[in-house]
C-alpha cells in the first residue's frame, strides 16, 4: 500500500490501486472491493453520482476511489476537529487520532505506514520525518499556514499538501476588532488590577475607536474582511499591500509601508511568513509609527522583532500592543511561555488563538478533509500548495474505465512517452500541469481490459521520470 510505487503493485497494495488480481466485479461498479464503501448506493456513492452535471442529463458519474478504502491509513494529530474525523471515517479509511503533537521519534515510527497525515501548527514535518514516511501521499494542514511542512521536499516525493487558507478569516478579524477596543480603553491592565484588588478608575489616554485610523498591512481575506468591520464601527481604513487591490467600502490603499505607519492610530498585520516579511516591523518601523499608536500582530511570529517592540512599549512611544503569534511557541499547553513582552504596559498576549473558534475549526475540518478525500479517491489536486493543480470532470459510469494519475519530474519528453504508452487506447480526457520541478498528469481511459490496465500501470510506473503512479477505478 503506497502512493510511491515504482513497480507493479502486489495484490495487497492499495495506493496505487491493486490491479495484479483484477476484481471479478465490473470496473464500472467503482472497483467494489471488501471495504466499507463497497456496498450498493451508499452515501459515498450518492455524493459521487451528484457530479453528473459534468455530462448533463441523467448520465451517472462513476465513483472513483482506491480499490479497498479500508486499507487507507490516516493519522490525525493535535485534536483535529471532529468534522474531519467523521468525514474521513465515512469514506471507510482507518483513522487514528491524537489530541496533541507527537515527539519526533514517535512521529517517525507512526508515519511509516500511513497514507495521509493531518496536522495543525505545532507538528513539524521535516525532511527527516518525510523520508521515514514510506507510503505517505498527502498531507492535510488543518490551519492557514503550511510553514511547518518542508513543502519542497514533500513535492519531490510526490506528496501533495492541502490547507485551509480562508476558513478562519472571520474569527481572526473579530479578534482584531476586540483587541482594538481593548487597547484603546486599556482594559487588559484594568482587568489585571481588579484581579489584584486594585480599583483604578481613569479616563486618561482612553479613547473611542470611532474616527480613528486603522492601518492594515496585507489586504487579503482577513485584512479586507477586517476593513469592513472597522468601517462599520466608524473607523477610517487605510491599507498597504505588495500588489494593487480593489478597496472595499471607503478604504484606501497607500503607496508605502512607512506612509501607513506614520498616519495610522492602529496598525494590524496580516501577511504570510516569507523572506520578505521576516522582521518587517523592527526598530525603524516602530519609530515611524505615531506617538501613542497601537500595534496588533495576528499573522506570523517572525514578522515583528519582539525586542524592538518591547522597547517601544516600555519607553511609552507605543500606547499598547496585542500579539497572538510569536517566533517560538510552546509545543504543548502549560507553563512554558517566555517573552520580553511579559509585563509591558497595555499589552495583550494570547496563545495563537486567532482562528481558534468552534466555527472556524469546524469549517477548516470540512474543507481540508474534503480536499484529502478528493485527492485520495479522485486524484484531484485543486488547492494543493506545493503541487500542480489538476482536476478532470467525472468519468461516466461505464465498465472498463480508469483514471491514470501520474506524478513525475518536470523535464522535456515525458508527454511524448505517455502518449506512446496510451496511443492504442481511448483517452477520453487528459490534463497536465507543472509546478517547479514537479508535474502532474491525469488521464481518463475507457474500454480497457484488466490485462491492459496492468500493462498501462507497469509501463507508466517504469518511466525514468516517475515519482508516483496511481490508477483509480
Amino acid at each position: 500500500m503506497s502512493f510511491t510505487a515504482s513497480s507493479p503493485p502486489s495484490a495487497s497494495r492499495v495506493m496505487p490501486t491493486s490491479i495484479m488480481n483484477p476484481p471479478s466485479t465490473p470496473l464500472g461498479n467503482g472497483g467494489a472491493g471488501s471495504g466499507p464503501n463497497s456496498t450498493g448506493a451508499d452515501a459515498t456513492e450518492i455524493r459521487g453520482r451528484e457530479r453528473q452535471g459534468s455530462f448533463g442529463g441523467s448520465t451517472k458519474a462513476k465513483i472513483l476511489k482506491p480499490f479497498n478504502t479500508a486499507n487507507i491509513k490516516i493519522l490525525l494529530l493535535e485534536n483535529v476537529n471532529e468534522t474531519a474525523v467523521s468525514t474521513l471515517r465515512a469514506e471507510g479509511y482507518q483513522v487514528e487520532t491524537h489530541a496533541k503533537a507527537l515527539s519526533e521519534d514517535v512521529l517517525i515510527e507512526k508515519i511509516r505506514d500511513v497514507h495521509c497525515i493531518g496536522i495543525r501548527s505545532k507538528t513539524k514535518l521535516t525532511k527527516k520525518i518525510l523520508d521515514a514516511a514510506e507510503k505517505l501521499g498527502v498531507i492535510g494542514c488543518f490551519c492557514i499556514g503550511t510553514n511547518q511542512v518542508d513543502l519542497e521536499h514533500a513535492a519531490q516525493k510526490g506528496i501533495a499538501v492541502f490547507n485551509s487558507p480562508f476558513s478562519n478569516s472571520r474569527s481572526v478579524a473579530e479578534l482584531v476588532i476586540a483587541e482594538i477596543v481593548l487597547l484603546s480603553r486599556q482594559l487588559g491592565d484594568r482587568n489585571i488590577e481588579m484581579h489584584q484588588g486594585i480599583w483604578s478608575k481613569v479616563s486618561a489616554n482612553c479613547y473611542e475607536i470611532r474616527g480613528k485610523t486603522l492601518g492594515i498591512v496585507g489586504y487579503g481575506h482577513i485584512g479586507s474582511q477586517l476593513s469592513v468591520l472597522a468601517e462599520s464601527m466608524g473607523m477610517r481604513v487605510l491599507f498597504h499591500d505588495v500588489v494593487p487591490l480593489m478597496p472595499l467600502g471607503t478604504s484606501k490603499q497607500v503607496g508605502s509601508l512607512d506612509e501607513l505607519l506614520a498616519t495610522s492610530d492602529f496598525i494590524t498585520l496580516h501577511v504570510p511568513e516569507t523572506p520578505e516579511t521576516k522582521n518587517m516591523i523592527g526598530e525603524h518601523e516602530l519609530k515611524t509609527m505615531k506617538q501613542g499608536s497601537f500595534l496588533i500582530n495576528a499573522s506570523r511570529g517572525t514578522v515583528v522583532q519582539i525586542s524592538a517592540l518591547a522597547n517601544a512599549l516600555r519607553s511609552g512611544h507605543l500606547g499598547g500592543a496585542a500579539v497572538d503569534v510569536f517566533p517560538k511557541e510552546p509545543a504543548a499547553n502549560g507553563k512554558f511561555f517566555e517573552s520580553e513582552l511579559v509585563g509591558c504596559p497595555n499589552t495583550l498576549l494570547t496563545p495563537h488563538i486567532g482562528g481558534s473558534t468552534e466555527e472556524a475549526q469546524s469549517m477548516i475540518g470540512v474543507e481540508v478533509s474534503q480536499a484529502l478525500v478528493k485527492f485520495i479517491n479522485y486524484g484531484t489536486s485543486i488547492g494543493a500548495v506545493n503541487f500542480p493543480e489538476v482536476d478532470l470532470r467525472a468519468i461516466k459510469d461505464e465498465e472498463n474505465s480508469i483514471r491514470l494519475c501520474y506524478t513525475h519530474s518536470n523535464v522535456p519528453g515525458v508527454l511524448r512517452q505517455i502518449t506512446n504508452i496510451l496511443a492504442d487506447h481511448n483517452v477520453d480526457k487528459q490534463f497536465s500541469d507543472s509546478k517547479g520541478k514537479i508535474a502532474y498528469l491525469m488521464a481518463d481511459i475507457s474500454d480497457v481490459t484488466p490485462e491492459q490496465i496492468q500493462d498501462i500501470y507497469r509501463r507508466v510506473s517504469e518511466t525514468p521520470t516517475n515519482i508516483v503512479t496511481r490508477i483509480l477505478y
